[in-house]
């Protein structure tokens, strides 16, 4: 501040305070003899509370009928019932002196959702499903894509294309496919999101009566449910995918292709670039060892294109997770 004085007696105290970055009105004070600067504080007004009035409004703020109502409320009932205390105004300053302005209003608390963390070692152990829409002939017109995908290896176990989104269809397609891939008791977790499909009291019974265990996602977080999400994305990004299916006809017809493609042909990134059919049966061991016995022989047949080692084939996750646990976070 002694430099801004300084400063200012050759370029005024605007242009100082201006230059390095200083409040005036805190040059000001600075300046200020020391006699004004220990002044007493001005008087309370005459038409101020008193320290037992401000308490009782305060006391009436925090009461048990009072405390989750905004000022302004309590304010109305008591002019209703014939009693002021003070200005609207005026509670707030009360409120504000005692670090209570905030929203008082009684208001509906969510619980804190856990976050899942599902783990699969092989196929059958997890699946995720939902339903996506499809646009039909016409303008708000659907079809419903239900698809069971198992997280492991990414095979579409099951799927449907109805006309609406049902619960009861949702049942009828989980156990006939709990019932083609022969799932016992205690073997299977289902993971989806919180649909009403997915949460519906048919569903919940019919995982309970196969011994399934059933998860959902937290609210309105898609990354809980990141398989069928990507899922949905390869399906509606395939370069044949039309704007509107003319029919039901037309989006079955369009699926069965997809899902043949999808399961038996489209080697997977996820996968080691396996498909989806392979890991799911049980054979991709097997190919990965014919796969990197092509590749030793192309290293013996030409090893000087492979400058820094031998080629490996894409290794295939042991384990697949739905939010690994953070290392970082207690047990």
């Amino acid at each position: 501040m002694n430099t801004t004085l300084t400063l200012s007696e050759h370029v005024g105290k605007v242009a100082a305070c201006q230059a390095l970055n200083v409040a005036r009105a805190s040059l000001y004070r600075f300046c200020q003899p020391a006699s004004l600067m220990n002044a007493p504080q001005r008087p309370a007004p005459p038409r101020a509370l008193g320290p037992a009035e401000r308490q009782t409004v305060l006391a009436q703020l925090n009461s048990e009928r009072f405390v989750d109502q905004a000022p302004a409320q309590v304010y109305a009932t008591l002019l209703d019932e014939g009693q002021y205390l003070c200005s609207v105004r005026t509670m707030y300053r009360i409120l504000d002196q005692h670090d209570q302005v905030r929203d008082r209003r009684n208001q509906l608390s969510h619980p804190a959702y856990q976050k899942p963390e599902l783990l699969a070692t092989g196929p059958n152990q997890v699946w995720s499903w939902d339903i996506t829409k499809l646009l039909g002939p016409a303008k708000w017109t659907y079809f419903y894509l239900y698809v069971i995908l198992d997280i492991f290896s990414r095979y579409a176990v099951g799927w449907m294309v109805a006309s609406r989104e049902s619960a009861t269809l949702a049942e009828k397609l989980i156990r006939e496919t709990c019932q083609k891939q022969s799932i016992a008791a205690g073997q299977l977790t289902v993971h989806a999101d919180r649909g009403s499909s997915m949460t519906s009291g048919p569903v919940a019974l019919l995982l309970a009566d196969l011994g399934v265990t059933k998860t959902h996602s937290r609210p309105y977080n898609s990354n809980d449910n990141p398989f069928s999400e990507s899922h949905f994305k390869t399906f509606k990004y395939r370069p044949e995918f039309p704007d509107r299916f003319g029919c039901i006809q037309d989006a079955r017809s369009f699926c069965q292709r997809f899902f043949s493609w999808y399961n038996t042909e489209h080697h997977h990134s996820g996968l080691g670039w396996l498909t989806p059919q392979v890991v799911h049966g049980g054979q991709s061991a097997a190919v990965l060892a014919a796969r990197q016995k092509v590749l030793n022989q192309a290293f013996r047949t030409t090893p000087e294109r492979f400058v820094r080692k031998p080629p490996q084939s894409p290794r295939l996750l042991d384990k697949v997770w739905i939010n690994p646990p953070d290392p970082r976070e207690p047990e």
